[in-house]
Protein backbone atom coordinates (compact mmCIF):
# COMPACT_ATOMS: atom_id res chain seq x y z
CA UNK A 1 0.00 0.00 0.00
CA UNK A 2 3.03 2.57 0.84
CA UNK A 3 5.37 0.79 -1.61
CA UNK A 4 5.39 4.51 -3.26
CA UNK A 5 7.55 5.91 -0.50
CA UNK A 6 10.16 3.65 -1.61
CA UNK A 7 10.45 4.86 -5.12
CA UNK A 8 12.88 7.28 -5.95
CA UNK A 9 10.86 8.55 -8.99
CA UNK A 10 8.04 9.77 -6.61
CA UNK A 11 10.62 11.56 -4.10
CA UNK A 12 12.39 13.21 -7.27
CA UNK A 13 9.22 14.78 -8.39
CA UNK A 14 7.88 15.77 -5.01
CA UNK A 15 11.16 17.65 -5.07
CA UNK A 16 11.05 19.11 -8.25
CA UNK A 17 7.31 20.25 -8.04
CA UNK A 18 7.87 21.98 -4.44
CA UNK A 19 10.95 24.01 -5.71
CA UNK A 20 9.18 24.91 -8.79
CA UNK A 21 5.74 25.88 -6.51
CA UNK A 22 8.05 28.14 -4.19
CA UNK A 23 10.10 29.69 -6.93
CA UNK A 24 6.44 30.67 -8.55
CA UNK A 25 5.31 31.57 -5.03
CA UNK A 26 7.98 34.89 -5.21
CA UNK A 27 5.78 36.61 -7.72
CA UNK A 28 2.54 35.77 -5.05
CA UNK A 29 4.84 36.72 -1.73
CA UNK A 30 5.28 40.24 -3.67
CA UNK A 31 1.33 40.62 -3.59
CA UNK A 32 0.71 39.49 -0.71
CA UNK A 33 2.88 41.92 0.80
CA UNK A 34 1.59 44.67 -1.06
CA UNK A 35 -1.76 44.14 -0.50
CA UNK A 36 -1.76 43.76 3.49
CA UNK A 37 -0.05 47.54 3.37
CA UNK A 38 -3.47 48.38 2.97
CA UNK A 39 -5.08 46.95 6.04
CA UNK A 40 -4.52 48.15 9.69
CA UNK A 41 -1.28 46.56 11.11
CA UNK A 42 -3.50 44.33 13.32
CA UNK A 43 -5.31 42.56 11.00
CA UNK A 44 -2.10 42.12 8.03
CA UNK A 45 -1.07 39.04 9.51
CA UNK A 46 -4.95 37.36 9.62
CA UNK A 47 -5.68 38.66 5.94
CA UNK A 48 -2.41 36.74 4.99
CA UNK A 49 -3.21 33.64 6.53
CA UNK A 50 -6.56 33.35 5.33
CA UNK A 51 -5.85 34.38 1.86
CA UNK A 52 -3.01 32.06 1.64
CA UNK A 53 -4.94 29.02 3.32
CA UNK A 54 -8.16 29.61 1.02
CA UNK A 55 -5.83 29.60 -1.37
CA UNK A 56 -4.17 25.99 -0.68
CA UNK A 57 -7.76 24.96 -0.35
CA UNK A 58 -8.65 26.12 -3.86
CA UNK A 59 -4.85 24.44 -5.12
CA UNK A 60 -6.18 21.18 -3.90
CA UNK A 61 -9.56 21.42 -5.40
CA UNK A 62 -7.79 21.92 -9.00
CA UNK A 63 -5.58 19.67 -8.24
CA UNK A 64 -8.12 17.06 -7.85
CA UNK A 65 -9.53 18.00 -11.17
CA UNK A 66 -6.65 16.76 -13.34
CA UNK A 67 -8.85 16.67 -16.38
CA UNK A 68 -10.55 20.12 -15.87
CA UNK A 69 -7.39 21.73 -15.64
CA UNK A 70 -5.36 19.53 -18.89
CA UNK A 71 -8.48 20.73 -20.72
CA UNK A 72 -7.68 24.06 -19.95
CA UNK A 73 -4.98 24.78 -22.46
CA UNK A 74 -7.67 23.32 -25.85
CA UNK A 75 -8.24 26.09 -27.30
CA UNK A 76 -12.22 27.81 -27.50
CA UNK A 77 -11.65 30.30 -30.29
CA UNK A 78 -9.00 32.05 -32.50
CA UNK A 79 -8.33 35.38 -33.15
CA UNK A 80 -6.72 36.02 -36.56
CA UNK A 81 -3.68 33.43 -36.62
CA UNK A 82 -4.15 32.93 -32.24
CA UNK A 83 -6.06 30.35 -30.96
CA UNK A 84 -6.95 31.29 -27.55
CA UNK A 85 -7.55 28.67 -24.18
CA UNK A 86 -9.02 29.39 -20.87
CA UNK A 87 -5.47 29.10 -19.59
CA UNK A 88 -4.73 31.77 -21.74
CA UNK A 89 -7.80 33.97 -20.51
CA UNK A 90 -7.14 33.64 -17.76
CA UNK A 91 -3.27 34.73 -17.82
CA UNK A 92 -4.66 38.15 -19.65
CA UNK A 93 -7.03 38.96 -17.24
CA UNK A 94 -4.32 38.11 -14.20
CA UNK A 95 -2.22 40.77 -15.53
CA UNK A 96 -4.19 43.18 -16.94
CA UNK A 97 -5.37 43.35 -12.80
CA UNK A 98 -1.68 43.34 -11.50
CA UNK A 99 -1.20 46.29 -14.47
CA UNK A 100 -4.66 48.12 -13.01
CA UNK A 101 -3.34 47.52 -9.19
CA UNK A 102 0.06 48.45 -9.32
CA UNK A 103 -0.49 51.42 -11.15
CA UNK A 104 -3.13 52.47 -8.87
CA UNK A 105 -1.30 51.25 -5.60
CA UNK A 106 2.14 53.86 -7.54
CA UNK A 107 -0.32 56.74 -8.08
CA UNK A 108 -1.79 56.29 -4.83
CA UNK A 109 1.54 56.35 -3.19
CA UNK A 110 2.94 59.38 -5.15
CA UNK A 111 0.32 61.46 -5.59
CA UNK A 112 -1.64 60.66 -2.59
CA UNK A 113 -5.31 59.56 -2.59
CA UNK A 114 -8.15 58.66 -0.23
CA UNK A 115 -7.68 58.15 3.17
CA UNK A 116 -5.70 54.76 4.06
CA UNK A 117 -6.82 53.58 7.20
CA UNK A 118 -10.82 54.30 6.14
CA UNK A 119 -10.09 52.35 2.73
CA UNK A 120 -8.84 49.47 4.80
CA UNK A 121 -11.62 49.34 6.98
CA UNK A 122 -13.73 48.15 4.60
CA UNK A 123 -11.37 46.10 2.53
CA UNK A 124 -10.43 43.31 4.56
CA UNK A 125 -12.74 41.24 3.00
CA UNK A 126 -11.16 42.29 -0.38
CA UNK A 127 -7.79 41.92 0.44
CA UNK A 128 -8.41 38.61 1.21
CA UNK A 129 -10.40 38.16 -1.88
CA UNK A 130 -7.19 39.66 -4.12
CA UNK A 131 -4.95 37.00 -2.35
CA UNK A 132 -6.93 34.07 -3.03
CA UNK A 133 -7.77 34.95 -6.94
CA UNK A 134 -4.60 36.20 -7.49
CA UNK A 135 -2.97 33.13 -6.36
CA UNK A 136 -5.05 30.72 -8.14
CA UNK A 137 -3.64 32.60 -11.34
CA UNK A 138 -0.01 32.71 -9.98
CA UNK A 139 -0.26 28.95 -9.80
CA UNK A 140 -2.30 28.27 -12.58
CA UNK A 141 0.51 27.23 -14.74
CA UNK A 142 3.02 25.06 -11.80
CA UNK A 143 -0.94 23.21 -11.87
CA UNK A 144 -0.75 22.48 -15.14
CA UNK A 145 3.50 21.70 -14.94
CA UNK A 146 2.25 19.81 -11.72
CA UNK A 147 -0.23 17.57 -14.37
CA UNK A 148 2.48 17.30 -16.74
CA UNK A 149 5.19 15.83 -14.25
CA UNK A 150 3.39 13.50 -12.44
CA UNK A 151 -0.37 12.24 -12.25
CA UNK A 152 0.45 10.79 -8.83
CA UNK A 153 -2.28 13.25 -6.37
CA UNK A 154 -0.57 12.88 -3.13
CA UNK A 155 2.81 14.29 -4.47
CA UNK A 156 1.39 17.13 -5.88
CA UNK A 157 -0.71 17.84 -2.88
CA UNK A 158 2.75 17.48 -0.90
CA UNK A 159 4.36 19.96 -2.70
CA UNK A 160 1.66 22.75 -3.30
CA UNK A 161 0.96 22.68 1.12
CA UNK A 162 4.80 22.45 1.20
CA UNK A 163 5.17 25.87 -0.45
CA UNK A 164 2.20 27.62 0.99
CA UNK A 165 3.47 26.83 4.33
CA UNK A 166 7.32 28.57 3.39
CA UNK A 167 4.68 31.51 2.11
CA UNK A 168 3.42 31.55 5.39
CA UNK A 169 6.11 31.32 6.90
CA UNK A 170 7.71 34.27 5.23
CA UNK A 171 4.68 36.31 4.48
CA UNK A 172 5.06 38.74 7.98
CA UNK A 173 8.76 39.16 7.65
CA UNK A 174 8.66 40.12 4.05
CA UNK A 175 5.22 42.21 4.98
CA UNK A 176 6.99 44.15 7.63
CA UNK A 177 10.49 45.10 5.86
CA UNK A 178 8.08 46.92 3.31
CA UNK A 179 6.64 48.25 5.82
CA UNK A 180 9.52 50.03 7.34
CA UNK A 181 10.81 50.89 3.95
CA UNK A 182 8.89 52.59 1.75
CA UNK A 183 11.04 52.51 -1.13
CA UNK A 184 11.16 48.57 -1.35
CA UNK A 185 7.16 49.14 -1.12
CA UNK A 186 7.43 50.90 -4.42
CA UNK A 187 10.15 48.69 -6.01
CA UNK A 188 7.63 45.78 -4.75
CA UNK A 189 4.60 47.66 -6.62
CA UNK A 190 7.26 48.13 -10.27
CA UNK A 191 7.66 44.29 -9.79
CA UNK A 192 4.15 43.96 -10.17
CA UNK A 193 4.02 46.17 -13.00
CA UNK A 194 6.87 43.77 -14.40
CA UNK A 195 4.76 40.39 -13.37
CA UNK A 196 1.66 41.61 -14.79
CA UNK A 197 2.92 42.53 -18.09
CA UNK A 198 4.75 39.26 -18.08
CA UNK A 199 1.25 37.49 -17.74
CA UNK A 200 -0.12 39.28 -20.12
CA UNK A 201 2.58 38.80 -22.78
CA UNK A 202 1.73 34.51 -22.06
CA UNK A 203 -1.28 35.11 -22.23
CA UNK A 204 -0.81 36.09 -25.90
CA UNK A 205 1.26 33.64 -26.74
CA UNK A 206 4.39 35.34 -26.20
CA UNK A 207 6.20 33.54 -23.47
CA UNK A 208 8.95 35.80 -21.64
CA UNK A 209 11.65 33.56 -19.92
CA UNK A 210 10.73 33.42 -15.92
CA UNK A 211 14.66 33.52 -15.38
CA UNK A 212 14.84 37.15 -17.18
CA UNK A 213 12.54 38.14 -14.39
CA UNK A 214 13.83 36.61 -11.68
CA UNK A 215 16.74 38.38 -12.73
CA UNK A 216 15.38 41.71 -12.96
CA UNK A 217 13.72 41.35 -9.87
CA UNK A 218 16.98 40.17 -7.66
CA UNK A 219 19.22 42.74 -9.30
CA UNK A 220 17.01 45.57 -8.54
CA UNK A 221 16.71 44.31 -4.96
CA UNK A 222 20.43 44.18 -4.81
CA UNK A 223 21.04 47.71 -5.88
CA UNK A 224 18.45 48.41 -3.32
CA UNK A 225 20.09 46.28 -0.22
CA UNK A 226 22.83 48.56 -1.44
CA UNK A 227 20.93 51.60 -0.68
CA UNK A 228 19.69 50.67 2.30
CA UNK A 229 23.48 49.68 3.75
CA UNK A 230 24.43 53.43 2.14
CA UNK A 231 21.31 54.78 4.42
CA UNK A 232 21.96 53.16 7.44
CA UNK A 233 25.51 54.37 7.05
CA UNK A 234 25.01 58.26 6.78
CA UNK A 235 22.52 57.40 9.83
CA UNK A 236 25.00 56.49 12.19
CA UNK A 237 27.84 58.52 11.05
CA UNK A 238 25.05 61.86 11.67
CA UNK A 239 24.25 60.64 14.92
CA UNK A 240 28.06 59.97 16.14
CA UNK A 241 28.69 63.76 15.02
Amino acid sequence: MFDWLLNVEVWASLLTLTALEIVLGIDNLVFLSVVAQRLPARRRQLAQRIGLIGALGMRIVLLTMIVWITGLVTPIFTLGDYAFSWRDLILIAGGLFLLYKGTTEIHGEVEGGEDHMGAAATGFAAAIAQIMVLDLVFSLDSIITAVGLTRFLPVMIAAVTIAIAVMLFAARPVSDFIARHPTTKMLALAFLLLIGAALVADGLHFHIPRGYIYFAIAFSLGVEALNLVAGNSRKRKTTKD
